[in-house]
């Protein structure tokens, strides 16, 4: 029987380069996204369903996964991918900001998670994988919002694993490191009020740093392939570092105390 996954998100970045992956591995794809009707390079896939969810839009998720059941008859596993950063000290934030960043990574993810649970409950089995960030188990300056939903994502994660095991659904979290995708750019909400002069030597430190972070980004087709692997990895397991330097740094972060990481991280911004 052909197995059949949804990725939350597909229209560009990880989760296109997921929804290729699994379709090149067999599966069933729902790929869903924002605006369907914009998407030029999973439509005309055999086996793909393009179709529209927007996390925010709660009347557009059950929509969705009714599509996805319609078209292939049953969901096995489900990607929530979909996300973007926001950063910035949190003084310059809007409210409105913060309430999206929390709206869409997390009250999104756990609103298509909610509605998913149904059929995996109906069908005794299923799988969620939860795309975190290394930015989950450790964080940058100026990431107290983006930061605050990945650390959310890993604990809301680790804490259905539980529930939802005598259920036969199991849960995975996927923690990648940088991708090169559009994150700096439409993935990318910074805020910043430069007459808040405290702050912008700190903003300077990040906007310098994150070019040499990026030269050591994985491919989205990469983090691909980790999520795959995750997917189909038949160990209780529940988090995979995905990018070399994602398991290098999440294994520096736990091998080493608090104020020793976070002393290091300071001096690297150039904080006292």
């Amino acid at each position: 029987m052909t197995s059949t996954i949804l990725i939350t998100g597909a229209s560009s970045g990880i989760g296109r380069a997921a929804a290729r992956h699994f379709h090149d591995k067999g599966w069933n794809v729902v790929a869903t996204m924002r605006r369907p009707e914009a998407d030029t390079a999973l439509a005309g896939l055999e086996r793909v369903l393009v179709t529209r969810l927007d996390v925010e839009d709660a009347g557009s998720i059950t929509p969705a996964i009714a599509a996805g059941i319609a078209r292939f008859g049953r969901i096995d596993a489900l990607l929530n991918n979909a996300g973007y950063g926001a950063y910035g000290p949190l003084e310059a934030t809007p409210p409105e900001k913060i309430r999206r960043q929390f709206d869409v990574n997390v009250i999104g993810l756990l609103a298509v998670t909610q509605a998913v649970l149904p059929h995996f409950r109906r069908q005794r089995s299923g799988l969620i994988l939860n795309v975190s960030s290394i930015g989950g188990r450790m964080t940058f300056p100026l990431g107290s919002l983006y930061h605050g939903t990945k650390f959310a994502v890993e604990g809301l994660s680790e804490a259905l694993h539980y529930e939802l095991l005598p259920l036969g659904v199991r849960v995975k979290i996927i923690e990648p490191g940088m991708v090169r995708t559009d994150f700096a750019g439409r993935s990318f909400d910074f805020s910043n009020d430069p007459g808040l002069t405290e702050y912008q030597p700190l903003v300077q430190a990040l906007m310098t740093a994150m070019p040499e972070m990026a030269a050591q980004a994985s491919t989205p087709e990469a983090i691909a392939a980790e999520i795959y692997a995750a997917a189909t990895d038949p160990e209780d397991r529940l988090r995979y570092a995905a990018g070399p330097d994602a398991v290098q740094m999440l294994a520096a972060r736990q091998a080493t105390d608090d104020a020793t990481f976070l002393a290091g991280l300071r001096a690297q911004f150039g904080l006292a």
